[in-house]
This record gives C-alpha cells, structure tokens and sequence, in this order.
C-alpha cells in the first residue's frame, strides 16, 4: 500500500449498517464493492457506538480489504455528566434543538490498544454521559486518547460549529485543544465536499484553520450507503428513524445524494488540485493502522466454587439443589430431562462459571431488595449459594 499512490483511496467516515436507521450500508455490500474497487482498507466510523466491531474485523479479512475500527463519537460541550443547558465554547446554547447538546468527532483507532480505549469510550460515554445522545468529553478523551486518530469532523463537529458562528479563533483554539490531546501527528482537518450548504459556508475558513495550525488535511466521504442508487431508499430509513413520511416538506433529509462509496478517482479529482495530501493521507493512516482481535480465547468469567468441586460439578449441586426447592414433593421426570438438557448444553458450550456469576448477582440483589443484605452493598456476596430454578430468577429450568 504506497502512500504516494495516485489512483487509490481509503475512506475513513463510513456509517454501516449498525448506525442504527442512519447508515445503510451492509457489511458484506460495502467489503465487496470496496475489494471491487481494489481499495486497500475501509474504515467503519458508526455513530456513538462500536457495536459492529469485530463483525466488521471479520469481514474485512474474509474480503481481503483492511480493516480499520473507529467510531463517530459525540462529544459534550461542556462537562459529560450535565444533564441541563452546557455551553459550546463559553457560550450558551439552548435546550430547542437536541443536537446543540452535543457534537460530532471521528476516531480511528491506530492499534489494538487505541481500540479498546474506544470500546471504553463508547462505554463511558453511555453510562456517564448519556444525554439524548452518549456523549463523552475533553477529559475522557485526555484519559482514554491514546493509540486513537482524530479528526475535525463533520459540520457537526466542533470546530466547524464554531466556524459557524463566526467563532474563528474559538475555532482555532478547539482544534489546538484536540491536537494537543491525541498529539501532533493524529489529528487531522477533516475535508468534506458533497456540495452542500453548511459545508460551503466554512469551507474557507477551515482551510484557513489547516493552514494556520499546521494540521494535515484527510479527505473523507459521509457514507452513509455502498450505492449511488441507494440515496433515495436512505431516504425511507431516515423517515423511519423521524416518524415522518416522504410526502412531509419538513422532513429530515440529507442536501445531497452523494454520500455513497465513491472511487478512488472521484474522491481525487474532487481533492487532488487543491489538496493532494488530503487522499495520500487516506493510505498513509491505513499503513499506519494495525488492529485485531483474540479469537477462541476463553473469556468466560470464573466462579468462586467449594474446595474439591469444580463449576461444572458445582452448577450441577446448584441446579439439583433447585430443583428440590422449587419441587419439595419431588421432581418429575419432564422437569428433571429439561434440566439436564439445559444443563448439558451450558456446560458443552463452556458457560457454567458465566451462570454461576449471574446467579450469584441475582441472589445479591434479592438480598439487598429484601432487606437482608446493607443497600449501600456494592459487590455481591460470592456464597455460590444461588439457587438455580428459583421461582423468582430471571429463568428457570422449567420455561
């Protein structure tokens, strides 16, 4: 893969599938479109979430097309734990439109490790930051920046807000801000062209910002479908996820049709006479990328269990110990032959400690709920003392 390659491309802001009612591109179209075009790797940058990681990894190796993780993420304007009116920049914004509440930046994982920081951003953004959208912030990503690449965005970025308001040295000192927590050499001005608007509207000043900051320029496309033709079945997801219908003049809608997997001759002849570096730096960061996941490795939780048993043996007490609670005048041969059915299938498939655990943080939870156990307990009590098939767990070997 040369970097200095004028006839090849990496796109590095694609919305697949598992943006849910956003992206519309199917994995297995995408790879087999981007191996068509001899694309050398492709990026998948969901929004908010990182769910289709490893589905993504997997299939971009059965395609032979590279794969590089990554993330659009959204990004508090003030602290992640607020849940009122936050401020972009040292201004306030208003509570009417949601998306002020919040903006966007592309993250792409430079190596494994850069990965699983995403996986806790992605984490933490929902369980701290969550706010009509998982939202992290300047300090998660201070912690959890490294082996991350990161970019300006989108127009919903926060650099690009503030250009659109006029904010050109807020502007500046945001981009300064980011380049100075991923590092010099990964953060990139992200450079967006699909004729549109809000695009037009700060175009010059973001190439001013490029020039002034010294930041790299990357070209991306908004892809959001594998086809051209696919713009207008987008069209009905984007109604779906509004509850509005085609017919509806107020709809939410995209400006453009242009936000498919363009070759690697249209992104050039769309960049090359300004920028030129914006596609080769496309290839440089796929060089630079190298990510992949542990398969067949047993990650399975472990269970504390009794000296001289093991989980297997100890889930089978449990259950047997269930069943005789649950059927004190004995258990009939149907409850007894499902038990042991579900019983074999958990311990072929390697998952006794998983249900040991489970159950365990069950039994602490009754215990808490009935008073039995402090409320301000944090960690269930590890007795193993579970009882499988209790009338009250969450499932039993009679359903």
């Amino acid at each position: 893969m040369a970097a200095s390659s004028t006839d090849s491309f990496v796109h590095l802001h694609t919305h697949t599938e598992f943006s849910m009612l956003d992206g519309a591109a199917r994995l297995d179209d995408l790879f087999r479109e981007a191996a068509r075009m001899e694309m050398p790797a492709l990026a998948m940058t969901d929004h908010g979430n990182v769910y289709g990681a490893y589905e993504f990894w997997r299939k971009a190796k059965a395609h032979g097309v590279k794969p590089i993780i990554g993330m659009e993420g959204y990004l508090s304007p003030g602290s992640r734990h607020e849940r009122k009116r936050a401020t972009l920049g040292g201004q306030q914004v208003s509570d009417d439109n949601p998306g002020e509440m919040y903006t966007h930046m592309t993250l792409l994982a430079e190596n494994t490790e850069g990965m699983h920081n995403l996986f806790r951003l992605s984490s933490l953004a929902s369980l701290e930051g969550y706010y009509y959208k998982p939202r992290m912030d300047r300090e998660l990503l201070e912690t959890y920046g490294k082996g991350i690449i990161a970019t300006t965005g989108c127009p919903s970025g926060e650099v690009q807000r503030l250009l659109q308001q006029d904010r050109y040295d807020d502007a500046c000192q945001a981009a300064s801000d980011y380049r100075d927590i991923f590092g010099k050499d990964n953060f990139f001005c992200e450079l967006m062209d699909h004729g549109i608007a809000i695009e037009k509207q700060v175009q010059e000043d973001l190439f001013r910002l490029k020039k002034q900051l010294d930041l790299p320029g990357l070209a991306t496309n908004d892809l959001h479908y594998t086809y051209a033709e696919d713009a207008k079945p987008h069209e009905v997801l984007l109604c779906v996820q509004t509850g509005k219908t085609l017919a509806d003049p107020n709809r939410f809608k995209f400006d453009a049709q242009d936000f498919y997997l363009k070759s690697a001759a249209e992104m050039r002849a769309q960049w090359d006479p300004q920028f030129p570096e914006a596609c080769d730096n496309t290839l440089m960061v796929a060089e630079r990328v190298d990510v992949g996941f542990v398969e067949g490795q047993d990650l399975m939780p472990r269970a504390p269990v009794p000296e001289g048993e093991t989980e297997e043996s100890w889930l089978v007490k449990e259950v047997e110990r269930g069943l005789h609670m649950r059927f004190p005048n004995g258990v009939t041969d149907r409850y007894r032959k499902q038990a042991e059915y579900e019983v074999g299938v958990i311990i072929q498939m390697g998952f006794p400690g998983y249900f040991l655990v489970t159950a365990d943080l069950i039994q602490h939870a009754k215990s808490v709920a009935s008073g039995a156990a402090p409320a301000a307990a944090r960690r269930p009590a590890r007795s193993s003392r579970t009882y499988w098939g209790s009338p009250t767990s969450t499932r039993s070997s009679t359903s």
